[in-house]
């Protein structure tokens, strides 16, 4: 039986993306939606609310987009898989988390509009992550390790082999 990890989420993003480099050069940015529910309680009839915040890691173009794009407030659908990061703080306590990487972001137009900017191909045009002929550089990006659709590991690298674009290479995308 396979595993499916995906996970789609809407809501508000809470701060402004924070976008990062890897050494190598591998950009990456960070930042929280809100992602909240509203219901009716059967015993008061009050509404009732809840909040979740959800953590969200881009890498690559997709960083740079995101931060180039999405403001504290605005209104996002995010795409992705789920991951647990562990790690110790300076006490020597363990902690994890949650969050989502984002496979793609998209602004809501719910209660907004937009204008679409498209970017330059590079050659290699249907390489996951944009730029650059092929995603270089180090850090976790895309489903790491496991399954098929992108595999990349630690390395950023992907063997060589070239995703096909999600269209004809004939026609555009927008």
């Amino acid at each position: 039986m396979a595993v499916d990890n995906a996970v789609t989420i809407t809501g508000n993003s809470g701060r402004e993306p924070e976008l990062r480099f890897t050494p190598s050069g591998q950009a990456v940015a960070n930042f929280g939606v809100a992602v909240s529910r509203r219901w009716q309680n059967r015993q008061t009839q009050e509404w009732e609310e809840a909040t979740s915040w959800i953590d969200v890691t881009c890498w690559g173009q997709l960083a740079e987009n995101v931060s180039e794009t999405v403001g504290k407030g605005t209104r996002v659908t995010v795409t992705g898989r789920l991951d647990q990061r562990s790690w110790e703080n300076q006490e020597g306590e363990k902690r994890s988390k949650v969050e989502i990487v984002a496979d793609d972001v998209a602004v809501s137009l719910r209660w907004a509009t937009a204008s679409v900017q498209r970017n330059e191909r590079s050659e290699g045009g249907g390489n996951y992550g944009g730029g650059g002929g092929g995603n270089s550089g180090g850090g976790q990006q895309g489903n790491q390790g496991g399954g098929g659709g992108r595999s990349f590991g630690p390395s950023g690298g992907d063997g060589g082999r070239q995703n096909p674009p999600a269209y004809s290479p004939d026609e555009e995308p927008f």
